[in-house]
């Protein structure tokens, strides 16, 4: 039996736990810091994600035996490293790379020179730091527009800009690397085409594909407005088929597996793949080092099999002798956010109606409770989950029960598909 501490607190992590109980080799369940769901599947645990000292004693007081990592803050902090050099915990399995292996999402000039290194296509790029402005200035200038910048680490989404004026994307590189002193921007090539989201888990040698996804980051309806951590998304992307795969596992996946192995990094968990639909080819957008969010919310719920087995395969180095079983249904996820968001928003609003829902699965992302009530505690507040045999099925039953759930200034996006 494990004991599974799960480190995070949105809706990712809720639907991890909600998966993560439904295995028979689960002994306990902790979530830290969680949210007002995983309260009610594990124990939350008040402990910061980046606090690795205070995990280590949780560790050792609860006889913790597996540790799964949500969010990639930790993961680029190192707690993989934390933990092989520390004498009590290097023999606990934590799902979750190196911090060498998370600079494919915490460095995105990490990331570009990989896949170039490793002949995965991607977009064409120039690193620009303070020394070499002027040349990136130039290469501004000869590029066609809409140009896109991104800053080097992470930013939580916040970090790339995508201008159609050459004078504002010029006066934006200088501004981010003179006035707000971060240290290099990768410039990229825009390219037009249709994203997807793939995602595997893998054992740093075997991997396993798992339920691809399409999410919807901007907060208005029709993709307008500004960047959000996600408005919702689908499962399956009816134009990723069995050829469009084929494609995405021999040039991306399979070169990045060996080219992690070639660079003797240490991965073992998951790697998401943002990948954009040129003319039936994929190129790849970013990388990021975990599951993404809100895609979490319609991946992890087609997945049939143990999920704690496989993490056991991950460690084990084994994956390849495990079975993954996907659901064939559609699974859709609408966001319910606060009013403002991505801007600024209130909180500590009440929820009310999350005791009449039907055939939905609510994942919680930012709520906590409070006297008795579960109230609003973030930018996006809930997800809603539901299973069709369609995406029309699925999302019918969503907005019936978003309608059923309130609290002041509630939002969300009812086009959640609409260009697939």
């Amino acid at each position: 039996m494990e004991n599974i501490l799960l480190l995070g607190s949105g809706g990712r992590e809720h639907a991890l736990a909600w998966k993560i109980k439904q295995s028979p080799k689960l002994g306990d369940l902790y979530i830290a810091p969680g949210n007002s769901g995983t309260a009610t599947i594990g124990k939350n645990v008040n402990i910061l994600i980046t606090d690795f000292e205070s995990i280590k004693h949780f560790i050792i007081n609860n006889a913790i035996t597996m540790v799964v990592v949500g969010p990639e803050e930790p993961l680029v902090k190192g707690i993989y490293d934390f933990f092989k050099q520390d004498g009590k915990l290097k023999n606990i399995s934590l799902i979750g790379p190196s911090s060498k292996g998370a600079m494919i999402e915490g460095s995105k000039s990490f990331a570009k020179f990989f896949m170039s290194k490793y002949s995965i296509p991607t977009s064409e790029y120039l690193n620009v730091t303070k020394e070499n402005l002027e040349e990136g200035i130039c290469h501004i200038e000869k590029m066609e527009s809409p140009y896109v910048l991104k800053v080097d680490g992470l930013a939580s989404g916040k970090g790339v800009f995508i201008i159609d004026s050459l004078e504002e994307a010029i006066k934006q590189l200088k501004f981010i690397l003179t006035e707000r002193v971060d240290e290099l921007v990768v410039i990229e090539k825009f390219i037009y085409g249709i994203e997807c989201s793939v995602f595997v888990i893998t054992d740093g040698v075997n991997y396993k594909i798992l339920p691809e996804a399409k999410d919807y980051k901007r907060i208005g309806e029709g993709d307008t407005g500004l960047n959000t951590g996600g408005m919702g998304a689908i499962s399956p992307v009816p134009f990723v088929d069995k050829v469009f795969m084929k494609k995405i596992e021999k040039r991306i996946i399979i070169p990045t597996i060996n080219g992690l192995k070639k660079e003797n990094i240490d991965y073992n968990g998951f790697i998401f793949f943002g990948l954009m639909n040129v003319d039936n080819d994929p190129i790849v957008i970013e990388y990021n080092c975990r599951i993404g969010d809100p895609e979490a919310e319609v991946i992890i719920p087609r997945i049939k099999s143990d999920l704690v087995d496989l993490l056991e395969g991950v460690v084990n180095k084994n994956l390849f002798e495990k079975e993954l079983i996907i659901d064939s249904r559609t699974v859709a996820s609408v966001v319910l956010a606060s009013k403002g968001y991505p801007g600024i928003y209130d909180k500590g609003k009440i929820i009310e109606g999350l005791d009449k829902i039907q055939d939905s699965i609510i994942f919680h992302s930012g709520t906590i409770e409070s006297k008795g009530s579960i109230i609003t505690n973030g930018g996006r507040v809930l997800v809603v989950s539901s299973y069709g045999e369609n995406k029309k099925d699925a999302l019918q039953k969503i907005f019936k029960n978003t309608k059923l759930i309130n609290f002041e200034g509630k939002y969300y996006r009812r086009d959640i598909g609409f260009d697939i």
